[in-house]
C-alpha cells in the first residue's frame, strides 16, 4: 500500500490510542455498550470455540496479522476496524486465518456517527473561512460492510446495526470525550495547526439550534455496525440456483401472475 492511499494516519492513531488507555475506564461506555451486545449477539450461536483470538487496538498500527492459516475457531472485534486503511484487506486476512467453518464478529462505527458533529463543524468553518477542512472520520454504513464481507469471501453474513444518542452541554464536553477515548481526528489531511476557537464557538451554536433535545443538550449519534460472518464450508446451508424454487411466488402471496408484454 503507497503512503497515497492511506486515509488514516497510524503514528498519530499509536498515540492517541495510548493516551486514551491511561483514562479508558472513565470514557469507555461506547465500548462497554457494543462489547455485551456482541456477546449477547454470540450467545444465541450453539456452538463452542476451542480458541477465540481478540483483536485489540495493536491491529490498527500495522493492519498485518501474523497468523496461520486456518488456525482459529473464531476472531473478534470491538470497536477496533473503523480506522483501517485496508478493511478489505484485513477481513481478507481474518477470514483466511479462520478454520472451516470458523466465525468471525465484529462492531465497528458506521456511517450515522458523529453526523451532526460533523455538519456542525463544517458549517461553521465555510460562514468563517469559506473552506471545509476534514474533521470527521469516513465511516462505513451497513451496505458497504454487507458487499466487504461477501467480497472477502465469508459464507451467510449477517450486517445490522444499533443506534445510540449520547447528549452534552455543549460541543467542547463531546470533543472532550473523543479525546479520550482515542477517536479523536487521525485523518492524513486533518488540519495540522491549531483551529480557531471562534469556529467552534459557531460550531457550537450551530448545533444547539439544529441537534438539541427538549432539555437543551447537543445530541451526539454513535451508530455501532455488528457483523457477523462465516469461513466456508460445505456443510452450511447454501443458497437455491435460480429457478430452483419449487413453488412460485404468486402462489405465496395469492395473486395471478402475469408476463409482461415483450
Amino acid at each position: 500500500m503507497t503512503n497515497d492511499m492511506r486515509i488514516f494516519d497510524k503514528a498519530a492513531q499509536h498515540l492517541k490510542k495510548a493516551r486514551a488507555k491511561k483514562t479508558k475506564n472513565e470514557y469507555d461506555f461506547l465500548y462497554q455498550f457494543a462489547s455485551k451486545d456482541l456477546k449477547e449477539r454470540l450467545s444465541v450461536i450453539n456452538r463452542e470455540f476451542d480458541n477465540t483470538l481478540i483483536l485489540d487496538d495493536i491491529v490498527n498500527i500495522d493492519e498485518i496479522l501474523s497468523l496461520k492459516a486456518e488456525s482459529l475457531d473464531h476472531i473478534t472485534s470491538v470497536l477496533t476496524l473503523h480506522n483501517m486503511n485496508d478493511l478489505p484487506g484485513l477481513l481478507i486476512q481474518i477470514r483466511q486465518a479462520l478454520k472451516a467453518d470458523g466465525l468471525f464478529t465484529a462492531c465497528l462505527f458506521g456511517g450515522e456517527t458523529l453526523y451532526e458533529l460533523r455538519d456542525c463543524l463544517q458549517q461553521a468553518e465555510m460562514e468563517i473561512t469559506g473552506g471545509i477542512t476534514p474533521r470527521i472520520h469516513p465511516f462505513a454504513d451497513k451496505q458497504d460492510m454487507g458487499a466487504l464481507m461477501q467480497r472477502a469471501g465469508y459464507a451467510l453474513p449477517v450486517i445490522d446495526s444499533e443506534h445510540l444518542i449520547v447528549t452534552y452541554d455543549n460541543i467542547f464536553k463531546l470533543m472532550h470525550d473523543l479525546r479520550y477515548m482515542g477517536e479523536s481526528n487521525i485523518l492524513q489531511i486533518r488540519p495540522k495547526h491549531f483551529t480557531r476557537r471562534d469556529i467552534f464557538m459557531k460550531a457550537n451554536e450551530i448545533y444547539a439550534k439544529k441537534y438539541s433535545d427538549k432539555d437543551g443538550r447537543l445530541e451526539a449519534s454513535f451508530e455501532i455496525i455488528f457483523t457477523l460472518g462465516w469461513s466456508p464450508h460445505e456443510s452450511q446451508q447454501q443458497p437455491l440456483k435460480p429457478g430452483s424454487a419449487e413453488k412460485r411466488m404468486s402462489d405465496a402471496l395469492n395473486s395471478t401472475e402475469e408476463k409482461l408484454p415483450c
